[in-house]
């Protein structure tokens, strides 16, 4: 009799404590056990989103259903717990919220004004991404695939101490926002099977500036760290990338009738291992400019084609219709090896040439010898380049051999 009170106490004590108690202005989240945590989590946000703490203690989470808080203000959240979502295509598909760019949608969007996640080292999020990988077969855009985290109309906003393992799509995703710090955060997707990580980018911004992203190593199967349109005041330091596009301002100009802006970009100190460029710039035909950018202090080995400019990206026709202005960007101590003999492929529209380039301390050598070549077209001849040879309309971002 005694063992069986004992075992129906404990039972009542674990109910008690699992999911989401409040006290004050403070909600403490706890794994329920259940299929799914993310109402306790969204209960929390409710309660204690304005003017409160939130805690996510250790231990696993389910995300079954999406997660969606735009009011947050003077709130600090902390997460040392590891969440999972579920691998059910069919929910994640239908449901995921819409975020405007490229038909994108996301599965945890947050806004509001003045508030804080820490992961302190300690929270994961595992995206269950090999269901996406597989499912995608090498595909990029499919209908629905949810980005991990979105930013959305968030200001004052400071992000710390986060790990991501298997995201189901786009690690990251900064939309409308303002005054972002995104600091020491551990990003990685790596297939298990035939199929590849496509289009598993560490982090995009769109329509936001004053950004600041610190200390990150990232893995992944598409852009690095990516400035999309109307970004501006972005500065991007200290930077592990693996076998991914690394810094890239793009893509920009789609829709081509759209005006896209890019000003004001740093990225430094910068390390590329295996990645298919390093310190680039891709656009489609459109219009509006990129100005102001610089590229500095970049090492890296074995990546496909390091410096890249291109005005037709994708298609790779058209490319002397652009308007989209690119000037003034200036690469410095670039170093490293490119994986065949082309260092640098340069394509700017004809209609609309490259002005204000820069290049100083530039020394990228083939890994299998030899002299690399410098491709470059309409710009300016006063860049400090060394150009070898023009590069051809539409060069394309990839290259599968040596030039």
């Amino acid at each position: 009799m005694l063992s069986r009170f004992f075992t129906v106490a404990v039972v009542m004590a674990v109910q008690v404590i699992a999911g989401m108690t409040k006290n004050g202005t403070r909600c403490t989240v706890t794994p329920s056990g259940s299929n799914d945590d993310s109402g306790f989590i969204m209960d929390a946000f409710k309660q204690c989103g304005q003017n409160g703490q939130i805690d996510i203690v250790e231990g696993d989470y389910t995300i079954a259903k999406v997660m969606d808080v735009l009011n947050l203000k003077n709130c600090d959240i902390s997460i040392r717990g590891k969440l999972t979502w579920t691998t059910d295509v069919n929910y994640w598909t239908k449901n995921s919220i819409g975020v405007t760019y490229s038909q994108r949608s996301t599965a945890f969007r947050l806004g509001g004004d003045n508030f804080s996640l820490r992961g302190y080292g300690k929270a994961l999020f595992f995206g269950n991404g090999q269901t996406w990988y597989d499912v995608n077969k090498n595909g990029s855009n499919m209908a629905g695939r949810p980005i991990s985290l979105t930013l959305w109309k968030a200001q004052n906003v400071f992000i710390d101490g986060i790990t991501w393992r298997q995201p189901q799509f786009w690690h990251t995703f900064v939309a409308y926002s303002q005054n972002v710090t995104m600091t020491n955060l551990d990003m990685s997707a790596v297939s298990n099977s035939q199929w590849n990580t496509v289009n598993t980018d560490g982090f995009d911004s769109w329509n936001s500036k004053d950004i600041t992203i610190k200390n990150w190593s990232v893995t992944c199967g598409d852009d690095c760290i990516s400035i999309k349109g109307n970004s501006s005041n972005v500065y991007v330091k200290n930077v592990t990338c693996h076998e991914s596009g690394a810094a890239v301002i793009g893509s920009l100009g789609n829709p081509t009738t759209v005006p896209d802006y890019v000003d004001n970009v740093l990225f430094e100190d910068f390390t590329a291992i295996h990645s298919s460029n390093a310190a680039w710039i891709k656009t489609y035909p459109g219009v509006g400019h990129v100005k102001n950018v610089t590229f500095r202090n970049f090492v890296f080995q074995d990546v496909n084609q390091p410096i890249y400019i291109s005005p037709c990206i994708y298609s790779y026709r058209n490319c002397d219709a652009s308007k989209l202005k690119i000037s003034d960007i200036t690469w410095e101590n670039i170093t490293g090896t490119s994986r065949y003999n082309v260092a640098a492929g340069i394509y700017c529209s004809k209609s609309t040439p490259c002005t204000g380039l820069k290049f100083k301390g530039i020394d990228i050598k083939p890994k299998n010898g030899g002299s690399a070549k410098v491709l470059c077209s309409n710009m300016n001849s006063d860049s400090g380049l060394g150009c070898t040879g023009t590069c051809p309309a539409g060069w394309v971002q990839q290259l599968s051999g040596n030039a």
